[in-house]
């Protein structure tokens, strides 16, 4: 039985694929590069996912991806351009992005009141944070598990062994049953974060194959979902 479900925020939550496009096009007008391609996006999001891969993997800090990572794209799109700058102003943008995916506030509307609702991101705290407020979702939750404040990033056992003990802080001072990890749903677009860290660590999962691959890999989540609505199904 479901008692408490862990959702992420990136492209689960709210529309990070969105912002980046966005950001893109109105960031190459500001500083008069080269006019946004959809192509660019593309690039993007392969060197972003790699380098988030990387911090997944502990062979890369994010403070080292904020340095290197605009620097790599534009490197590979053939633009002169200071990467460093250009990702303080990304950054800056991304803190106050709100765009939420489809669904997404529905099916928080759905859990209230059923489940324990935890965000469980990697990221920024004060960014991740400001983001739920501003597009009206931060009080669904009853915990915030990000990743730069739990001081372990998604998959590690250390990153959900925080979230287990700080879920079950207060039931457990008051003399009532933890909830187990088995207890627990996570939900999440990533397979190498999301998917991967709950089963590794005993949570169902469920898979928001929001790009309708059909895919998991090696992984067998519980759950494939391709809308967020579709978990009604079955919780």
């Amino acid at each position: 039985m479901i008692k408490a479900v862990f959702l992420d925020i990136d492209n689960t939550l709210l529309d990070f694929d969105a912002y980046v496009r966005e950001s893109m096009r109105q960031g190459f007008e500001k500083y008069q590069l080269r006019p946004y391609e959809e192509r660019m996006f593309s690039v993007f999001m392969k060197i972003n996912n790699e380098m988030w891969e990387r911090i997944e993997r502990g062979t890369l800090t994010f403070e080292e991806l904020l340095q290197i990572r605009w620097n790599t794209v534009f490197g590979e799109l053939g633009i002169e351009f200071d990467g460093c700058r250009f990702e303080t102003y990304f950054r800056e943008g991304l803190c106050h992005s709100a765009i939420p995916v489809e669904g997404s506030r529905e099916l928080l509307d759905y859990l209230r009141g059923r489940y324990v609702l935890c965000a469980a991101s990697n990221g920024p705290y004060r960014q991740q944070v400001n983001r739920l407020r501003l597009a009206g979702m931060l009080g669904y939750f009853g915990h915030l598990f990000v990743s730069e404040k739990v001081g372990a990033s998604k998959p590690s056992r250390e990153f959900f062994n925080h979230c287990l003990r700080e879920l079950n802080a207060g039931g457990q001072q008051q003399g009532r049953a933890g909830i187990l990890p088995g207890e627990i749903l996570m939900i999440g677009d990533s397979l190498t974060s999301d998917m991967a860290g709950g089963i590794a660590n005993g949570l169902k999962t469920c898979f928001f194959d929001r790009k309708h691959t059909g895919n998991t890999g090696e992984l067998q989540p519980d759950y494939v979902v391709e809308s967020l609505s579709q978990i009604r199904d079955f919780l």
